[in-house]
């Protein structure tokens, strides 16, 4: 007798976590099938997607494509793209995949851990806006079977190496960082560099968002905060290292001093595949094997804190565990967006971060209210000094 397959609703279907997860998903259909799949704004493409893998629920953004969409499919639909709770909790879903983008996927992700369904979380924002939100959500669902899941490279490579291990064990946690697009440009050249440069990842494939996160550094204290938060860790005890090739994912040092640490290509097919197959590993490859003769050595060094400004930054909105990492993560998503948009340098992101940074009063022990009203004061504040020309 075999057992069916995994039942896996796509929350941002479209985006760069959601394609290659769909990937994972193609190359394992006896391992998994895809019950919901939500898009955004490109129905294109998820109109490719629902004709492909025929779930019975489908969301999209509002408008005359997904109308069209809707009236040529046999799907359910939620009402809006803002109900995606209704996809995450339906009771053919047997594990979420949170991969949208910004906060769109922090209520879905809310409702399915406290409705006991497992969530594969590839969503920063929901960890670092609403961390201590999304652990009580958790807790909240726990005895039902809720579980929150790893999907980020670096984040998956703790929790590969935290299983069987006793928390109370747990010295600290090494995060590494390729150093992105402009790891060795000469720092007078950063002023000049453009969009077009910024999203040219030297070892992922990645969205431009993330990858110009990637190229500032920010991200990796964003996914410092995450790690704070999935692992209980202080920030005090996990560590930043520069490592170019992006092949060790992440490390956890022990009370004993031994090391264990998660390799693999720099691909995000297996943290996906993991994630989602959990507590199994599904016999498919989706990732190419690792082959460290080929590759002949591994570099590492301290990361230059003055080439990555935004890190310290967003370290230092982590420590306060107050609203200030999500009044600078909305401060992050509009900067980035004004940087695409040739509204401002690149090194204007920090400058931006930093405004945010110094010119919040944060709420203590804040409520889900609270943090997206940071979050959203962080937007504003951005485009507002943007707006003013003072980046």
């Amino acid at each position: 007798m075999t057992s069916r397959p995994t039942r896996v609703a796509v929350l941002g279907s479209t985006g760069s976590v959601g394609r290659q997860a769909l990937d994972v998903i193609r190359g394992a259909p006896d391992q998994f099938e895809v019950v919901a799949l939500a898009g955004g704004a490109n129905v294109t493409l998820l109109a490719e997607q629902a004709r492909e893998f025929t779930p019975p629920a489908l969301a999209a953004l509002p408008g005359p494509d997904a109308d069209a969409l809707r009236a040529a499919t046999e799907a359910e639909w939620t009402v809006e793209w803002s109900a995606l709770e209704s996809i995450a909790t339906r009771p053919d879903v047997d594990v979420v995949l949170a991969a949208t983008n910004g906060l769109v996927g922090l209520a879905p992700t809310l409702a399915a851990l406290r409705a006991g369904k497992p969530v594969a979380i590839a969503n920063k924002e929901a960890l670092v806006v609403g961390g201590p939100v999304v652990l009580a959500a958790l807790e909240e669902g726990r005895a039902r079977g809720a579980e929150l899941r790893p999907v980020d490279s670096e984040h998956s490579a703790i929790w590969q190496c935290l299983w069987g291990e006793p928390p109370e064990r747990i010295d600290r946690l090494t995060l590494t960082a390729s150093g992105g697009a402009f790891r060795d440009l000469d720092l007078a050249e950063l002023d000049a560099v453009t969009p077009e440069q910024a999203v040219n990842h030297p070892n992922w494939d990645m969205g431009r968002k993330i990858t110009v996160d990637s190229a500032t550094l920010f991200n990796k204290g964003l996914e410092a905060i995450e790690a704070r938060w999935l692992f209980d860790i202080p920030l005090d005890r996990i560590d930043i290292l520069q490592h170019r090739e992006s092949v060790i994912h992440s490390m956890v040092t022990f009370a004993d001093g031994s090391v264990k640490a998660q390799l693999g290509e720099p691909d995000m097919g297996l943290p996906i595949q993991v994630a989602l197959a959990y507590p199994d590993r599904a016999p498919a490859q989706p990732a190419p094997p690792l082959d460290l003769a080929a590759r002949g050595a591994l570099h590492f060094g301290v990361v230059e804190h003055d080439r990555f400004p935004a890190l310290d930054i967003a370290l230092e909105a982590g420590r306060r565990e107050d609203t200030t990492a999500a009044a600078v993560s909305g401060a992050d998503e509009a900067a980035v967006a004004q940087f695409l948009a040739g509204n401002c340098r690149f090194t204007d992101i920090p400058r931006l971060l930093a405004l945010a940074l110094e010119s919040h009063h944060p709420t203590m022990e804040p409520d889900l209210e609270a943090l997206l009203a940071a979050e959203q004061w962080g937007r504003r504040t951005v485009d507002e000094a943007v707006s003013a020309g003072v980046a």
